[in-house]
């Protein structure tokens, strides 16, 4: 998957597809591994991910809001992407349907102890 046709499938998705198409569009590093996960395994383990950045107090984006659309999802199998800002202060996990082709939803969190601008 180009830069390009990532940049496409981000919209408003939850409320982090914005600046992590904008971390695409600026450089940031970014994949979408090729296999699949079930949604029910990618619910606990993101729902666990919001109580260890909230105990380590973390910023989030679209967090909460990715494990709601993952919870309320049938067992489906998704893909997942990844962007990384250049400065590498925030990390967006992308979650796509099988094919690649849509993206579901999208969570950031902040790698360093920082709010996003």
């Amino acid at each position: 998957m180009t830069r390009d046709d990532l940049s496409e499938l981000l919209a408003e998705q939850t409320q982090a597809c914005g600046p992590a198409r904008e971390a695409l569009l600026s450089g940031g590093t970014f994949g979408v591994w090729s296999g699949l996960v079930p949604t029910n395994q990618l619910f606990r383990t993101y729902r666990t991910r919001i109580r260890i950045a909230q105990k380590r107090g973390r910023a989030t984006l679209g967090l909460t809001e990715t494990v709601g659309l993952l919870e309320r999802t049938e067992d489906e199998l998704l893909r997942i992407g990844w962007i990384d800002t250049t400065d590498r202060a925030w990390a967006f996990t992308l979650f796509l349907n099988a094919k690649a082709t849509t993206v579901l939803a999208c969570a950031g969190v902040a790698l360093s102890l920082h709010e996003m601008s």
